[in-house]
């Protein structure tokens, strides 16, 4: 089978797409790691894997399925950041969905369902980890046994998450930290990292775990 995964070049996602690769290369299938629209070609697959460009219906109709994976039990939860938004409502059950890829976001066919369960303590890289390896495991799942299926169309009330910008990482200086942490636990120290505004002035933070002997 002919399979392609686009990744955006700046995505978290990149060496998760690429041990997805060399699963899929150790069953005999050939695969082509992209990281532009630009070069989707002719085949049977194409993973779109945290991958925020837009992909036209001329594009799409070069692959015979076009899947995405995305954090949520959709219809609910579509958009931008599911995982993260989760996390800062207070879930640590995440579900995830593998559909496919229509010109409208996140409104495909679903072929398969899955999850992660976080316990609350995972800051945003360990959590990403757990979501990539389920992703992975999904997307081979469906290439050995659902690749061909109908899939089941969506149905219920859509939600939407917005795209989150680097203001949503400011923390409350009126709140504790208790109230604050799973905002910490989201924050990326070096995209989006966390910050709070005194007297004016702009003072970024990081977090990390303490290691064993700290």
């Amino acid at each position: 089978m002919r399979i392609t995964i686009l990744t955006d070049k700046s995505s978290w996602m990149q060496e998760y797409s690429f041990q997805l690769s060399e699963k899929l290369r150790c069953k005999k299938h050939e695969v082509f790691l992209i990281n532009s629209k630009n070069d989707i070609e002719k085949g049977d697959v194409l993973f779109l894997l945290s991958c925020f460009q837009l992909v036209k219906r001329d594009v799409l109709a070069l692959n015979k399925h076009n899947i995405v994976v995305h954090a949520s039990h959709l219809p609910s939860g579509k958009g931008w950041s599911p995982l993260t938004w989760q996390i800062l409502e207070g879930e640590n059950r995440i579900h995830l969905t593998l559909f496919e890829a229509v010109e409208d976001m996140d409104a495909g066919n679903i072929y398969l369902n899955g999850a992660i369960v976080l316990d609350g303590t995972e800051l945003l890289s360990e959590a990403r980890y757990k979501l990539a390896n389920e992703i992975q495991n999904m997307c081979l799942d469906y290439i050995e046994n659902n690749y061909g299926t109908e899939g089941i169309h969506q149905e219920g009330e859509s939600t939407f998450y917005r795209r989150r910008t680097p203001e949503d990482s400011e923390l409350d200086i009126n709140k504790t930290i208790d109230e604050q942490f799973n905002l910490l636990r989201i924050v990326d120290n070096e995209r989006y990292p966390a910050f709070f505004v005194k007297n004016g002035v702009k003072y970024i933070l990081t977090i990390r775990k303490a290691k064993e002997n700290e």
